[in-house]
């Protein structure tokens, strides 16, 4: 199929950033196929912890960073579909609506009213500063730096604290196995972004090679969507869970796959033995 021969049902691109996906493969309705399907990750994982607040009738703003995940697949595969200048803005701006509050959650646990009050004025100027910077002189520095400072902050205080408020072994080593997971997901996930923009002309020519349907395996951006996805459903759960107090036994094994299984595969014979 010759695809020169298709129009793109959302014209020429206007965002700035094109990713190594070839463009309307698939169909004229989607920009880039693979990056917009694998944005429905963050979407399933947002769904799923909504469902689980439901059912244990624990809604109000603990569903707030939920929301924030299925934000995130809504407008990244909004951006990825039409690779327009304003979806790629409001791709962007979706991840910091998914930071900042987890950032602010897991900061200011346990701290003074004064220093909660602080704390959320500092994180609501700095995201204003960031978000009208970004989008008014269209300068994407800033945007990376803060967002990538928050996703440090949050994994450092989070992997701090978990020792702290789940004294009981037996608890907290798969909570903690889960939590190392999702840094080694989100790790991956930026080493598999750096290849896919880095390495472009193999992995099109390679993709050319192997031929469909292998060659969506070989679609890194999408692969950045899932290892992605599952590192911040899993920030967002095991904050969830420790800043309600509400870690038990059988949490890990109520958290979406594969993080049960996870957490059986990284189990040590030590770990059983040391269970109090």
């Amino acid at each position: 199929m010759d695809h020169s021969t298709i129009t793109p049902f959302w014209g020429a691109p206007t965002s700035y950033l094109n990713f190594c996906e070839e463009d309307y493969v698939i169909t004229r309705f989607i920009a880039e196929f693979i990056n917009t399907l694998s944005s429905s990750v963050y979407i399933l994982y947002g769904i799923y912890g909504l469902i689980q607040l439901h059912r244990q009738k624990k809604n109000g703003s603990r569903s707030i960073p939920y929301y924030g995940l299925i934000g995130v697949g809504i407008c990244s595969g909004g951006y990825h579909m039409t690779l327009k200048y304003h979806t790629q803005m409001s791709d962007e701006l979706s991840m910091h609506l998914l930071t900042t509050p987890l950032l602010y959650r897991i900061l200011s646990f346990q701290a003074t009213p004064q220093t909660t009050k602080l704390l959320r004025m500092v994180l609501s100027i700095l995201f204003a500063i960031v978000m009208v910077v970004h989008m008014v002189m269209d300068e994407f520095l800033l945007h990376g730096i803060t967002f990538g400072t928050a996703v440090l902050l949050i994994t450092i205080r989070t992997i701090k604290i978990i020792p702290r408020e789940i004294p009981a072994l037996s608890i907290r080593k798969p909570v903690q196995h889960v939590a190392f997971f999702g840094v080694a997901s989100f790790i991956f996930g930026y080493l598999v972004w750096l290849i896919d923009e880095f390495a472009c002309r193999v992995l099109l020519s390679t993709r050319q090679t192997v031929g469909l349907p292998l060659a969506f395996f070989l679609e890194l951006h999408g692969w950045w969507h899932v290892f992605t996805g599952i590192g911040g459903y899993i920030a967002v759960a095991i904050i969830d869970l420790i800043t309600a107090g509400e870690v038990q036994a059988d949490s890990v094994e109520q958290l979406a796959w594969p993080l049960p299984l996870v957490a059986g595969l990284m189990a040590t014979p030590a770990d059983a033995s040391k269970q109090k």
